[in-house]
């Protein structure tokens, strides 16, 4: 029995290993197409730059609570960007009132600006947005959105600024 399951073990760190190195090779071929220059911030930085909450939410991966945040109910024409590097991420006229209590977007307004990432924390499978330059935590994307993209994207109004159209 302990030979089966130390190669059982062998070939989960194979696999794992592999996977990571594959990801690895993903996120560079990536970032070698980003039309923008990856910003990188010590941990004292951010803090700096965000309070207490933007930091918990957009570096550490955390959520605010359904209803409380700032842009969940918005109906302003303009753009929402990063709250950390101000890149573009979502225009308002693909926000739609999703009855989740986010800001909710059917696309981003660049594919290179927001990236994907599997996240399989709290015992869910879902799929957690960066921002693609400085890779802030924004939120998670459903396929339970509206056409044409069928895309939710769930986004946290800390991990967002908000540039009003005039």
């Amino acid at each position: 029995m302990a030979p089966i399951i130390a190669l059982g073990l062998a070939l989960l760190i194979s696999c794992s290993n592999n996977s990571v190195q594959k990801n690895t090779q993903e996120a560079q071929t990536i970032q070698q197409q980003l039309p923008f220059e990856k910003i990188a911030k010590s941990d004292e930085e951010w803090r700096k730059q965000l309070s207490e909450d933007e930091y918990r939410i957009t570096r550490q991966k955390g959520t605010e609570r359904a209803f409380t945040g700032e842009y969940w109910d918005n109906k302003a024409p303009g753009t929402y960007i990063c709250r950390c590097c101000d890149l573009p991420l979502f225009a308002s006229d693909t926000k739609f009132k999703s009855g989740t209590g986010w800001p909710s977007f059917y696309q981003a307004i660049q594919a290179p600006n927001v990236g994907e990432i599997s996240d399989n924390s709290y015992g869910m499978r879902r799929i957690e947005v960066i921002c693609n330059r400085c890779d802030a935590h924004l939120g998670h994307v459903f396929d339970d959105g509206p056409k044409p993209t069928g895309l939710r994207y769930c986004i946290n109004s800390a991990s967002l600024k908000f540039l009003e159209k005039k």
